[in-house]
């Protein structure tokens, strides 16, 4: 896989998730809850992105000098399922190489609250992930949040369009906030570095 890239080149963080205010809180959605964190940090709001279908910021991460990034945050309002084609779009008018990409997604296979972040891979079923890949390439970075699987025989599907249960939310900001800092030391480091720092 050439990951190779210009390392002045933007990076595009994408939150999956769906829009709207009947998801905000669900499981699928904690993509949209880092994206949402990441914009209070870079002080920005999310305006809708000319003809991508798609909500964007534009700003910087990380120290003045050298290590300073131009990123654009990026929450596809297409669902999940659709997310490849704004975030392709948005790829291509910003001029992001494929490895510049990170997504901020739910994972099913790892226990809530838990990080793994990684280059490239199948999508173990995600449909976001699945979009992505069918629209540009699998070797993007990818920042998987844990959420643990259904409980008894809960369909998948339902499981993660339900709300965090209440025990979760006592620790989902302290989660989210991680799984931010994670971002952001990917983007600013390197995905080792982000890596020995944040997986569990």
């Amino acid at each position: 896989m050439d990951v190779t890239t210009d390392a002045a080149a933007p990076w595009l963080i994408v939150g999956l998730g769906n829009p709207g205010p009947e998801y905000a809180g669900n499981r699928h959605n904690v993509g949209f809850m880092v994206a949402d964190l990441l914009a209070d940090r870079v002080g920005g709001r999310f305006k809708r992105a000319g003809k991508a279908q798609a909500q964007v910021i534009e700003g910087r991460i990380g120290p003045p000098g050298p290590l300073n990034r131009r990123v654009i945050l990026a929450k596809p309002m297409s669902y999940m399922n659709l997310s490849g084609g704004p975030v392709n779009a948005l790829r291509d008018f910003y001029k992001v190489p494929v490895a510049h990409v990170v997504a901020i997604h739910d994972e099913l296979d790892i226990d809530y609250g838990t990080l793994r972040l990684k280059l490239g891979g199948g999508d173990n079923g995600h449909n976001g992930l699945k979009s992505m890949t069918k629209a540009f390439s699998a070797d993007y970075h990818r920042v998987r949040f844990g959420i643990g699987r259904p409980p008894g025989r809960m369909p998948v599907a339902d499981f993660v369009l339900k709300d965090f249960s209440s025990a979760e939310r006592k620790e989902l900001d302290y989660f989210v906030d991680r799984a931010a800092d994670a971002v952001e030391c990917l983007v600013i480091e390197g995905l080792e570095r982000a890596q020995g720092t944040y997986n569990s």
